[in-house]
């Protein structure tokens, strides 16, 4: 191969460039990282002062500080007026170039060997970082280390210090609102927050972008609902109708008549029609599409970046033996007595999560009753169950928020309790753990509403009833959807707006306080900034002051942690799920999710380089198990849909009723819309006379609003007016949703493994350019293996050359 691939940019990143996801600002050598000597310091560590020198504080104190100079790390105190000492710490030289030898040695993290000069700032910070949080102090017997420290107020807390030539540079082209329609700098971002960090942008720059034409599809079946708005004869059939409904509720609620609905039916019809089944269709191998391609770029990006056969187990062996040259090795074990209580302890959380959807669905029930008889304004007693609804969707939000921090707390308990061998596989199993117990905090309650809301209420004479008092909820007679568009509009832009508004404010308040504190700080030293933190290009060593002011600036940002990219990354899942499941009833999801996502991304982004503490940079190939939780969401996106249309939607029902028993059921009469009458096919007859029914209602809850005493009212099933047993349109429409729901499943299903065959998961160009680097590293080492025998081979024959023969030795002392 003449031409150097190796320099050679993906076609995948030029797409990403071109469409406007990424800007690598004509950068061609990607996985080369720009070095600029440090000016400050790898790591801090903040303390309180302490007058004590003999309290236990101060002991443990000294005692891990002199534990942290055995591992080649300097330590530099400075202490300032307001009680907090910072210990700076700076790791030797030799450390990193142990850490580039077992690197080029190992089987699969060599790309660090090709790298030459100083010793990158993130590669610094992240090997200093596994060495200070696997330094432990001996206190009778017990090791300690620094989470445990902290826990006893031996130290404050840690961080990494942010640089401020780096930093500059990713606030102008990237962390910064007016940036919100450029690409981003993914490669900055991998230089400075680590590949972990960058994939999340990547991930999530490409998601945003799919989502564009996912919004637009979604818009055009909303405009196309919008567009029969007035001519449906299903809204006309309940506008115009005179038919009277079955009271709502047991003591005061009255019969009342269908055409009270017309609004809610119109807008049942926006989301609840024939487009949307090739909605729900499109989204599911729109997913698919989604994953295929991120999987194609993430492996161009690796590829470049030189991480592509990097491994996170050997990583971590790697900085084992870097801090702890006799350290052992971590032996993988299993317990089924573990497995079993994690299990067990699993499945009661679930259960638990879904008590507290009963709890919300008591709620709303009870809330319907007391809303229709108590209340004192009059639109809110006559749409009682909306009002209720939109409450418990509320109520909902307020439950996922709260249960978030306990589902966290348990997840990491229970992966405590396995005690995996190192710390990716405690991430994967607190990741999965975690992600199952917000899914179902989520969307049990939209489960609920999708499936089972107005399908387990009984019917008149045999109402199913909580403690005997009060009666579930029924679904309107233009059908269920609406209830769970309801809903899931409202938690959607409560949590979306909610989270954004408090994400940002929050970091920023804080800051601005911080500033204002150190404000003295910052004027005292001024003058030595102009003159020394200026000359960063030249690599001048800061000044004491300067130092100083740089620590209390870092110090005063939001704390960070491992979790910190953890809680982004499961945000945006959950609104991944919100966007795929249950889209048949919320076509607009993807628009919704779009607009956040344009904020989301620069939020992000200014949060991790302005507000919040520098992350520790994290090597990493791909985004993990989240790629298997997104597979899984996709696969369960294609059963909810096809279960949401084919029992929640009344598109079923709609064809059965259109071809079977309609006025089109033997032919197409001209001038006769095939839909009339639909409504009224719904609604089965409760006759008052029935003492069945009489035990229900009270003779005051059967009079019209005219007057009228009513003899028989009309509710929402496929009954008979005689016996209530079910009638047989109801079986024939069970057998279409069976029917549909199989067909649907097995085609899209069909179509999402025609798209993964179809769609390579890695670029020719990425293969390629794999095998020149692997042939380019073994000649590489052949080359040194040749030099280094000829060099030996030249000694060896000077060596012998010097060195006289015996012969020659014996004529010497001969002719002597």
């Amino acid at each position: 191969m003449n031409r150097k691939m190796g320099h050679r940019r993906q076609g995948s990143i030029d797409l990403l460039e071109t469409i406007g996801i990424v800007n690598e600002n004509g950068i061609e050598n990607l996985s080369m990282v720009p070095v600029h000597p440090s000016l400050t310091y790898d790591y801090v560590l903040v303390a309180k002062t302490s007058d004590d020198e003999n309290s236990h504080s101060t002991i443990k104190r000294n005692a891990f500080i002199q534990a942290l100079k055995q591992r080649q790390l300097s330590v530099k105190k400075y202490t300032n007026s307001d009680e907090k000492m910072f210990y700076c710490i700076r790791a030797a030289d030799s450390i990193f170039e142990t850490y580039r030898y077992l690197l080029k040695v190992s089987d699969a993290c060599n790309w660090s060997c090709e790298q030459k000069g100083t010793v990158p700032q993130s590669t610094r910070i992240r090997v200093v970082d596994f060495i200070v949080h696997h330094t432990s102090i001996d206190t009778q017997g017990v090791p300690e280390y620094l989470p445990d420290l902290i826990k006893k107020d031996v130290f404050e807390t840690y961080f990494c210090l942010h640089e401020k030539r780096e930093q500059k540079e990713l606030k102008k082209s990237w962390a910064r609102w007016s940036a919100t329609f450029r690409g981003q700098p993914i490669t900055n971002v991998r230089n400075y927050l680590g590949e972990k960090v960058a994939l999340y942008f990547l991930w999530l720059g490409w998601y945003t972008f799919l989502l564009i034409p996912a919004s637009v599809i979604g818009i055009i079946v909303f405009l196309y609902g919008l567009a029969f708005y007035s001519t449906s004869p299903l809204i006309q059939e309940v506008c115009n109708s005179n038919i009277t409904m079955c009271p709502l509720c047991n003591n005061k609620c009255k019969v009342w008549n269908l055409s009270d609905t017309c609004m809610y039916a119109k807008v049942s019809l926006l989301f609840d029609n024939a487009g949307t089944v090739a909605f729900a269709m499109f989204m599911a191998v729109w997913a698919t599409v989604f994953l295929e391609f991120w999987k194609r770029h993430r492996s161009s990006f690796v590829c470049a970046w030189k991480v592509y056969d990097w491994c996170e187990e050997e990583e971590e062996l790697i900085m084992e033996i870097v801090n702890n040259a006799a350290c052992q090795p971590k032996m993988h074990r299993h317990s089924y007595l573990r497995s079993t209580i994690v299990l067990a302890l699993v499945t009661l959380m679930l259960l638990i999560i879904i008590g507290l959807t009963h709890a919300l669905v008591v709620f709303r029930v009870i809330a319907t009753v007391l809303l229709a008889e108590k209340s004192q304004w009059q639109l809110i007693g006559d749409n009682s169950q909306t009002v209720a609804l939109m409450l418990g969707a509320v109520l909902h939000y307020i439950t996922i928020t709260v249960m978030t921090r306990v589902n966290c707390m348990v997840a990491m308990k229970l992966s405590e309790i396995e005690n995996k061998h190192s710390h990716a596989a405690v991430e994967r199993s607190f990741t999965v753990k975690m992600f199952i117990f917000q899914f179902f905090t989520m969307f049990s309650s939209l489960i609920y509403t999708a499936f089972f809301l107005g399908r387990i209420n009984g019917h008149p004479g045999g109402y199913v009833k909580i403690s005997g008092i009060w009666r579930l909820e029924e679904c309107h007679p233009s059908g269920c959807l609406t209830d769970l568009f309801i809903q899931m509009s409202i938690i959607m832009v409560l949590k979306q707006t909610f989270n954004n508004i408090f994400e940002y404010s929050g970091p920023w308040f804080r800051r601005w306080l911080n500033r204002k504190k150190n404000q003295k700080l910052m004027r005292r030293c001024l003058k030595c900034y102009k003159k020394e933190c200026m000359n960063a290009m030249e690599a001048s060593e800061l000044c004491d002051n300067c130092k100083l002011e740089d620590l209390h600036r870092n110090y005063s940002l939001i704390q960070t942690d491992r979790f910190s990219l953890f809680n982004e990354f499961l945000e945006m899942v959950i609104q991944f799920s919100f966007t795929t499941i249950f889209v048949a009833a919320f076509p607009l999801a993807p628009l919704l999710a779009l607009l956040n996502n344009i904020i989301e991304i620069r939020l992000d982004a200014i949060k991790m380089v302005s507000l919040e503490r520098r992350l520790v940079p994290t090597k990493a190939n791909d985004i993990g198990v989240w790629t298997d939780v997104l597979e899984a969401i996709s696969v369960l996106a294609v059963i909810a849909n096809g279960l949401v249309i084919g029992i929640s939607s009344d598109f079923i029902p709609r064809l059965v009723y259109q071809y079977y028993y309609g006025p089109c059921a033997s032919g197409n009469p001209a001038g006769v819309d095939c839909m009339v009458g639909y409504i009224n096919n719904t609604l089965s007859v409760a006759n008052v006379s029935d003492q069945r029914v009489s035990e229900d209602f009270k003779p005051n809850q059967l009079i019209s609003d005219s007057g009228e005493i009513v003899t028989h009212c009309r509710y929402r099933d496929y009954r008979s007016s005689e016996d209530f047993s079910l009638t047989n349109q109801f079986w024939v429409i069970l057998a279409s949703r069976l029917v549909f729901i199989i067909l649907f499943e097995h085609v899209v299903v069909m179509f999402k493994c025609v798209t993964s065959w179809f769609v390579p998961n890695s670029p020719l160009d990425v293969t390629n350019e794999r095998l020149y680097d692997k042939l380019k590293r073994l000649k590489e080492e052949l080359r040194d293996q040749r030099t280094q025998q000829d060099t030996f081979s030249k000694l060896n024959e000077n060596g012998n050359s010097r060195k006289p023969s015996k012969r020659n030795k014996s004529k010497k002392q001969n002719s002597m």
